[in-house]
């Protein structure tokens, strides 16, 4: 027989909850909570969720509840649909015995969300695994601070600015900065998924500060000679990393790049190979002659013989793809014995860029063989010409400074 509807301050509840709803307002009331119509409208909605299924009051345990607030959030429900909106009703079910309490550790709680918004992170914004990598790990240090067991519902935009200002005195302004564009990824994650009520990205506001003037920096033509000729290519780590370094050195690949390369990519017959870039880009670019017979060189005396696809594997028992640090690292390694100051591969892809800028490339040619999305990534190069820099700049203007 279905349960009775009992109408408690405007709200129906009816289901397996309707006998605990007087008694649910008044906890409300005592507990001086504001909204206690809303909650007893939430009650009345989770009874007949439960009602529907055929479940009892006592079903509403932590799998049931993740359940109710996904569906809440897919029926387009603005109000009362994050796990911080139902803790009201569930402490209430679990201080009268009807459920169990929460018993789901909060670093679980709190990895599983980093996770999620991992996935969003590489599905949905397209960034690398390394870039995500580096989100995950400014967000987990957010969560530490505001939301340890993973529910932000609770989060409010003060503690959003607190979280920043403790950055800032804490790190540099360029590493504050990077810090705040994660936190504005990871917020907008949690609002688009329903998290939280409002979109909490806008309280993470930029951050300024002076940085030192740079200018890219390049190594010298002897330098990147110095490298090539470090390595052993009577030797299987030789030819490796020659390959390796030349296509650092001669397309300005990033590390990421030369690790995320697959042997599907290398088109021998056309010569021509795909570069899988930032934003899961893949863009095909030519293989010079002498980079395609140092990768050949390497598959045919070199490589391991395996079913893994990546051209550039490590060389100790067990087998595995180079990933974008191991890179670098052969990078710095061929600096140590080339006698030069360590470097990593990125001053490689500065080197390539200089050298067209002193050559007389234009900043859009440079900008299309660098791949860069936008203009003002490669603009930076313009500053290298200090000669051609002179010929534009204005006098200083003369007379008395009274």
């Amino acid at each position: 027989m279905p349960n009775e509807m009992i109408n408690v301050g405007g709200a129906r509840v009816s289901g397996p909850l309707a006998p605990l709803a007087v008694d649910f307002r008044s906890t409300l009331l005592e507990s001086g909570y504001r909204s206690w119509r809303k909650q007893l409208f939430l009650m009345g909605h989770v009874s007949l969720w439960l009602e529907e299924r055929g479940l009892s009051a006592a079903d509403l345990d932590s799998r049931r509840v993740r359940e109710y607030l996904s569906l809440r959030r897919v029926s387009g429900y603005t109000t009362l649909r994050s796990r911080q909106g139902l803790e009201p009703l569930v402490s209430f079910l679990a201080d009268r015995g009807v459920t169990i309490a929460e018993t789901e550790e909060p670093v679980a709680a709190a990895e599983r969300l980093l996770a999620r918004f991992g996935r969003y992170l590489l599905d949905e914004r397209g960034l690398a695994p390394s870039t995500m990598g580096y989100y995950q790990k400014r967000a987990r240090r957010f969560l530490a601070r505001c939301a340890p067991d993973g529910e932000m519902g609770g989060v409010t935009a003060g503690d959003v600015t607190g979280a920043v200002l403790a950055e800032c005195a804490r790190v540099s302004p360029g590493s504050t900065q990077f810090f705040v564009s994660a936190l504005r990824a990871f917020l907008r994650f949690c609002y688009l998924d329903g998290m939280t009520e409002v979109d909490l990205s806008v309280a993470a506001l930029g951050v300024t500060g002076r940085r030192p003037s740079w200018l890219p920096k390049g190594m010298s033509a002897p330098q990147v000679r110095g490298l090539l000729d470090s390595c052993d290519r009577s030797r299987t780590a030789g030819r490796r990393n020659y390959a390796v370094l030349l296509l650092l050195a001669r397309l300005g690949l990033r590390a990421g790049e030369v690790a995320a390369l697959r042997l599907d990519d290398i088109d021998w017959r056309a010569g021509q190979f795909v570069v899988r870039g930032k934003g899961s880009r893949l863009e095909r670019l030519p293989l010079p002659v002498d980079v395609g017979e140092a990768i050949a060189a390497y598959l045919e005396q070199g490589r391991p013989r395996t079913r893994r696809r990546e051209v550039f594997l490590s060389l100790d028992a067990s087998v595995r793809g180079l990933g974008y640090m191991a890179v670098s690292s052969v990078v710095r390694r061929a600096c140590q014995r080339a006698g030069i100051p360590p470097q990593g591969a990125h001053r490689l892809r500065h080197t390539l860029a200089v050298d067209m800028m002193a050559a007389g490339a234009s900043l859009p040619e440079i900008g299309q063989v660098l791949r860069h999305r936008t203009v003002s990534a490669t603009a930076v190069y313009a500053r290298v010409d200090l000669d051609r820099l002179r010929t534009i700049a204005q006098p200083w203007p003369a007379g008395s400074t009274r």
